[in-house]
C-alpha cells in the first residue's frame, strides 16, 4: 500500500511481541521494523533496541509509527509519549489499565496521527461473518465460556497478578471484545463475582451477568484460569433464527451445529493490514467497550478470596 514502508517501532518485547507482532510486521510490506524498546534489552536479531521510548525518539532513528506491546499499566505513559511525538499509535489489548488512563491517551492524539486499539480476536474472518449473521436476528441468550490453564499460557508472568494486570480478564477480555463486536447490542454489566487468590491482587476466575437497555434477553460470562483439561474459548448465541457458536477464540463458526468456516491464526496480520489502511486514509479506529465492561466488573463486582496461587 505504501510507496515507502511505514517505519515502525515496538514498545515491549515479551512473548506476544515476539510470537505475534514481529512475524506480522515482517510479513507486511507496508511496514519496516526499525526499533524495539525493551527495558530488558531484548529484541529480534538485527533490530536496534532502546531502553525506553524517550531514548528512541531522541536518537534520530526515523520512526513513523509505534506499536505498544508493554503491560496495560505501562501503556498510558508510552502511548501518550508516542502520540505527543506525532507517531501513529497502535495499542495492544487491553488498550489501558483503566478508563481514566484511556481518556488521557485519547486526549493526547494529535491531528494527522492514527490511533488504533488492537483487539486481535475481533480480526478473525469467522467473527466478521458472525457479526453479519447476527445483524438481523433477535438475540435471546448469550453464553461466553473462556477457560484455560494460567500455568500453560502465562508462565512466569508476574505482572498479570499485580494491580493493573487484569488477572483472568487478560485473556477473558478477548471474549468480551468478540461479544461486543458481533452483538447488535450495547452491553452493560449487571453483576460480577470475582475470585481472587489470597496472595494475589487480581482474579483467577470471574462470573459476569450482562444485559442491555431494552433487551429482554440475557448474557452470562464465565472466566477461569484453573482449567487443566484443555482450553475452552467459546461464545454461544441463541437467536430466533438458530444457534450460533464461535469456537477457538473466534476462529471457527458453527450455526445449528454445522461448521460454516474455520481459519488459521491470521489475527495479527489482519491487525497490521488494518493499521496500514488507517494510516493511509488518515483515520483512526478506537473501541473501548470491552475495557468498559471489565472496568465495571473491577469497580462493582463482589470479590471473594480463594486459596492462594503459587
Amino acid at each position: 500500500m505504501s510507496v515507502h514502508p511505514i517505519r515502525i517501532a515496538l514498545v515491549g518485547y515479551g512473548k506476544i511481541a515476539a510470537d505475534s507482532h514481529v512475524p506480522a510486521i515482517r510479513a507486511n510490506p507496508d511496514f519496516d521494523l526499525v526499533a524495539v524498546v525493551s527495558a530488558r534489552g531484548a529484541g529480534p536479531d538485527g533490530v536496534p533496541v532502546f531502553a525506553d521510548l524517550a531514548a528512541l525518539l531522541t536518537a534520530g532513528t526515523g520512526v513513523d509509527a509505534v506499536s505498544h506491546c508493554n503491560t496495560p499499566a505501562a501503556r498510558r505513559a508510552s502511548a501518550i509519549q508516542s502520540l505527543a511525538a506525532r507517531k501513529h499509535t497502535l495499542v495492544e489489548k487491553p488498550p489501558a489499565a483503566t478508563i481514566a488512563d484511556w481518556d488521557e491517551i485519547a486526549a493526547a492524539q494529535r491531528p494527522g496521527t492514527t490511533l488504533m486499539t488492537g483487539w486481535h480476536s475481533q480480526a478473525n474472518a469467522a467473527v466478521a461473518e458472525a457479526r453479519h449473521w447476527l445483524s438481523d436476528k433477535v438475540i435471546r441468550h448469550v453464553s461466553l465460556d473462556w477457560r484455560e490453564d494460567v500455568r500453560k499460557w502465562h508462565p512466569g508472568q508476574q505482572w498479570i497478578w499485580d494491580e493493573g494486570g487484569f488477572g483472568v480478564f487478560d485473556p477473558g477480555i478477548n471474549g468480551l471484545s468478540i461479544a461486543t463486536h458481533i452483538l447488535p447490542l450495547a452491553l452493560r454489566l449487571v453483576s460480577a463475582r470475582l475470585e481472587v487468590p489470597a496472595n494475589r491482587a487480581t482474579p483467577i476466575a470471574a462470573q459476569l451477568a450482562l444485559g442491555a437497555d431494552g433487551w429482554t434477553g440475557s448474557m452470562d460470562a464465565r472466566f477461569d484460569w484453573r482449567e487443566t483439561a484443555g482450553e475452552c474459548w467459546r461464545i454461544t448465541v441463541a437467536t430466533d433464527g438458530g444457534t450460533l457458536v464461535l469456537e477457538d477464540g473466534g476462529k471457527r463458526l458453527l450455526i445449528d451445529g454445522t461448521e460454516q468456516m474455520a481459519h488459521g491464526n491470521d489475527e495479527y496480520p489482519t491487525l497490521y493490514r488494518r493499521f496500514a489502511e488507517l494510516i493511509a486514509a488518515g483515520a483512526s479506529a478506537v473501541d473501548i467497550a470491552p475495557l468498559q465492561l471489565v472496568s465495571a466488573a473491577f469497580a462493582s463486582g463482589q470479590r471473594l478470596v480463594t486459596q492462594p496461587f503459587d
